[in-house]
């Protein structure tokens, strides 16, 4: 394993090299939803949701859906539906554990993404996840964000990646199948082409239904 040689352990290390954040990059946090940023999520079609566990684990999943799918309930708390997945629940144990949740919400074809950190709780009401149903499949479970803290972050990270410009990415080659990284992971004695044919069936048929 790499062991490092020169760790950074204080921020002031980090601004003796670097520049202080400008004063638009400080104050920019607010406690609630306003318009600019209930604008943003209502146009939002994927967003990252990171958790915590009590001993500092994390988790990162990504959720999608067409815009306006995260409910704005009051300036204050948002509902993210919950929809078909791996059934491992990750994130729901972690919010069980310690109610902290972190957002990050990417609008396609804006450079900017927008952030937002809070309490979680995982909710059944019935009448949030019905607001969150698609094509007649309302979810057993939503996740609940209390907002404690939202703003805007800067595009330069997705200007860098060209994440809005497809075509200038060239096509991935030798890069494992889904199929492959599971058998190999897993250890698992099944056919490929039978675990690759269950995976598309699960992409296709399995988007809001189980």
């Amino acid at each position: 394993m790499y062991q490092p040689t020169d760790v950074v352990t204080t921020i002031e290390d980090v601004y003796r090299d670097m520049r202080r954040p400008y004063e638009s990059q400080t104050s920019k946090f607010i406690d609630r939803i306003d318009p600019h940023i209930q604008s943003w999520i209502e146009h939002s079609t994927f967003l990252m949701m990171a958790t915590v566990d009590k001993a500092g684990n994390m988790d990162v999943s990504p959720k999608g859906d067409p815009a306006g799918f995260v409910k704005i309930l009051d300036d204050r708390t948002l509902a993210i539906p919950d929809r078909p997945g791996n059934h491992r629940y990750d994130g729901f144990q972690n919010i069980i554990e310690t109610g902290r949740i972190g957002l990050v919400f990417l609008v396609p074809h804006r450079t900017e993404v927008v952030r937002v950190n809070g309490r979680a709780q995982v909710i059944r009401d019935v009448p949030v996840c019905e607001a969150c149903a698609i094509n007649g499949r309302v979810p057993d479970f939503a996740v609940l964000t209390h907002v404690e803290e939202a703003f805007y972050h800067c595009g330069k990270s997705i200007i860098r990646s060209r994440l809005w410009h497809p075509q200038e990415h060239p096509k991935p080659k030798d890069l494992p199948t889904y199929a492959e990284a599971l058998i190999a992971h897993g250890n698992l004695d099944v056919d490929y082409d039978e675990m690759n044919a269950h995976l598309r069936r699960n992409e296709e048929k399995r988007l809001y239904d189980e």
